[in-house]
């Protein structure tokens, strides 16, 4: 069985779910980290592989950028492949001047400018990650002595901001920006499933210093370690 968007079988795609945007990210992790992957899906070039980390199943797959991208590729998941855990493993812009390019940062709750959830149930705003997964991704980074910071981002449908937003965003006390958050926690609220987005700075906006390209595709190890140990342990 395959959906118009994942070509694989229904026993091909693991229980948790690791989702970078880019389909090269997800090959290389992929490559990197996990035993004998496989992969089971290539439909439009956004790539699934399965394999173990740990003698854990996990699946790492691309999102693609925004929430139109994510919300199919999570609502399938969670839907059809019966996909319990997903963690969004990504770049995403600073805010606070606090946090830096390389820095870590949790998406405990968002709010957002999109309309996916608004189309769907009208409840789009405010929502949360699952408190499983942020649980067991805290204890991790603290045994292994890595900071991650915690709290309030804004996912959005607009890559340029118009003038001024991300100043206010910043002052409303938004640690940074991204765009496919919104649309993962929804599904996750709909399918009573676990979701969390888990992010590295590769621009600083109050700044303007940004990662290269090249960067933002093969750099980032440390979070994806940490995602992968994350989901050995649901």
């Amino acid at each position: 069985m395959s959906t118009p968007h994942i070509d694989a079988n229904l026993n091909e795609i693991a229980p948790t779910v690791i989702m970078p945007g880019d389909p090269l990210r997800a090959k290389k992790m992929a490559e990197k980290f996990l035993d004998g992957a496989r992969l089971v899906s290539k439909t439009r070039n956004n790539f699934c592989y399965t394999g173990f980390y740990k003698d854990t199943p996990v699946s790492i797959m691309s999102s693609g950028m925004g929430s139109g991208s994510m919300g199919i590729y999570s609502h399938e998941l969670f839907d059809v492949y019966k996909v319990k855990n997903i963690i969004r493993v990504g770049t995403i812009g600073a805010l606070n001047p606090a946090l830096h390019i390389g820095d870590l940062i949790v998406g405990e709750n968002i709010d957002t400018d999109s309309n996916y959830g608004d189309i769907l149930t009208n409840n789009a705003t405010n929502m949360k990650c699952s408190k499983k997964i942020l649980d067991v991704l805290l204890r991790i980074a603290k045994e292994k002595n890595i900071k991650i910071t915690s709290g309030k981002i804004f996912s959005t449908d607009t890559f340029y901001a118009k003038e001024g937003t991300n100043e206010k965003l910043s002052r409303d006390g938004f640690l940074g920006v991204e765009m496919e958050c919104s649309a993962l926690y929804k599904n996750a609220l709909d399918y009573k499933k676990n979701a969390l987005c888990l992010c590295t700075v590769s621009d600083e906006i109050y700044s303007g210093k940004g990662a290269t390209s090249r960067e933002r595709q093969n750099n980032y190890s440390e979070m994806f370690v940490i995602a992968l140990e994350t989901a050995a342990k649901l």
